[in-house]
């Protein structure tokens, strides 16, 4: 079972955590499949087919991303419009998600007690990356939650039985 690997980070090569990320996951090439939206698509033109067949081709999905904005950068935003299309991601006749195991896998800058209640954003991640979750549910996926990286080093939180 192959898990396809969605990261969308505008600028990878700077990044630190993301980065190293996607160079561990290369390193098992049977067990994922790295999609980096930017290299694929730096017009930004997507090409819809392609990504459906991509996820068809792969038994789980993970977004990988840093938060931008309390939000994903823009490219996943638009790729989740123009992919998850009605009839094969949602509606009565479309079953192209339906109980396809994914999952988030997002870095923060923000230390872990800065999401929370009391903490500098008054918000858990699970309440800021609740969106996904719908989105993901909407599609009748079988959400698995997020893996996070906070701003400090070796904080996490997340479900990793993925």
């Amino acid at each position: 079972m192959k898990t396809l690997v969605v990261v969308t980070h505008p600028n990878i090569e700077k990044s630190v955590v993301n980065k190293r990320w996607i160079e561990e996951l290369r390193t098992y090439p049977d067990e994922y499949t790295v999609h980096d939206l930017h290299k694929a698509y730096p017009d930004e033109k997507i090409n819809v087919e392609k990504e459906q067949q991509l996820i068809e081709t792969h038994d789980k999905l993970v977004l990988q991303f840093p938060l931008y904005w309390f939000n994903s950068p823009p490219l996943l935003k638009k790729w989740l419009d123009e992919v998850f299309t009605y009839g094969w991601a949602y509606g009565s006749k479309s079953d192209k998600l339906r109980n396809r195991k994914t999952a988030l896998a997002v870095t923060a800058g923000g230390r872990e007690r800065d999401y929370s209640e009391d903490g500098k954003f008054h918000y858990g991640l699970d309440r800021v990356l609740s969106p996904f979750e719908m989105t993901l549910l909407y599609c009748n996926a079988d959400y698995r939650s997020f893996y996070a990286f906070y701003g400090t080093e070796n904080e996490t939180v997340g479900s990793t039985d993925f």
